[in-house]
């Protein structure tokens, strides 16, 4: 039977320097999951705008449903800027405010969550009041709560992201947040596999995938860490890849693979999407082989 997953967040265009491309976090992890056949929604918001008009043709495009796409009349569709290094490593200046700052909560957006497998949020989404108050209380509708974490400076409190992590039965996070967390929690770990094991404790968090760049993954389920070295690629970009990798590991978990199996699945496509251009370039079945 086909797995089901609802996401709520951010849908924009990515400003690089060759133009824009259809991203944001959320939306590229909906899409993702997309690909590899989940019946994924996406919960969001645009403006009444040329921008929010090409990114539903883009979606339609794309197979994805939009009938969980608000249309705002006051706040623009969204924007962000990106930058990147010598490396590829891509940073981001996010307009504010924007469309999906101001997600409501409405009936179908319950009734998503409700039917879904698993509920995805991040903490980006919930810089702003209106949007926060409508992620916390989808996430009491949820079965099962996936929190990536995505921390985007300045956007993020920790009182917030308690809030967030409190709720969380799967958690991913990559190394920079987790030293974030460290500081931020006085988790007094010195190794990795020591903080997680602190953070599944404070928070009740069943699985925390850790994902360290070129280096690869980790997981922590059930005080057993597993560890993917990761797949070496000339990288074009980094937009999207840490979403892929997020869509590929709740894919392969919801269809009941094993841990080192949902890993290297995984670390594939985040891999493949790093080799290209942009967060979301076309692939099938054969990026897993």
């Amino acid at each position: 039977m086909q797995k089901t997953v609802t996401a709520i967040g951010e849908i924009l265009w990515d400003v690089l320097p060759e133009g824009k491309k259809a991203g944001g976090s959320s939306m590229n992890v909906a899409l993702n999951l997309h690909k590899q056949g989940i019946n994924s929604r996406l919960i969001s918001a645009i403006g009444d705008d040329e921008n929010g008009t090409e990114l539903l043709s883009f979606l339609s495009t794309q197979q994805l449903s939009s009938n969980l796409i608000q249309l705002n009349k006051n706040l623009p569709t969204s924007t962000v800027a990106v930058k990147l290094d010598a490396e590829q490593q891509a940073t981001y200046t996010i307009v504010e405010p924007v469309a999906w700052d101001a997600i409501e909560l409405t009936a179908d957006a319950i009734a998503a969550v409700q039917s879904a497998d698993a509920f995805v949020y991040c903490s980006l989404t919930c810089r702003n009041e209106k949007s926060r108050a409508t992620v916390l209380a989808l996430i009491k509708q949820a079965k099962l709560k996936v929190f990536d974490i995505n921390l985007r400076e300045p956007f993020y409190t920790i009182a917030t992201l308690k809030a967030l992590l409190a709720e969380a039965d799967i958690l991913k996070i990559n190394e920079h947040e987790l030293l974030y967390l460290q500081t931020a929690l006085n988790l007094t770990g010195s190794t990795d596999e020591q903080l997680l094991k602190q953070l599944t404790q404070l928070f009740d968090i069943q699985i925390i995938c850790l994902t360290v760049g070129e280096k690869g993954a980790y997981v922590l389920h059930e005080d057993k860490l597993y560890h993917h070295p990761g797949y070496q690629v000339k990288v074009a970009d980094t937009v999207g890849a840490g979403d892929s990798f997020l869509a590929t590991f709740l894919a392969s978990y919801l269809n009941g693979y094993p841990f080192e199996q949902i890993l290297d699945r995984a670390c594939k496509v985040g891999a493949f999407v790093a080799s290209q251009k942009g967060a979301n370039p076309p692939y099938g079945s054969e990026v897993f082989e």
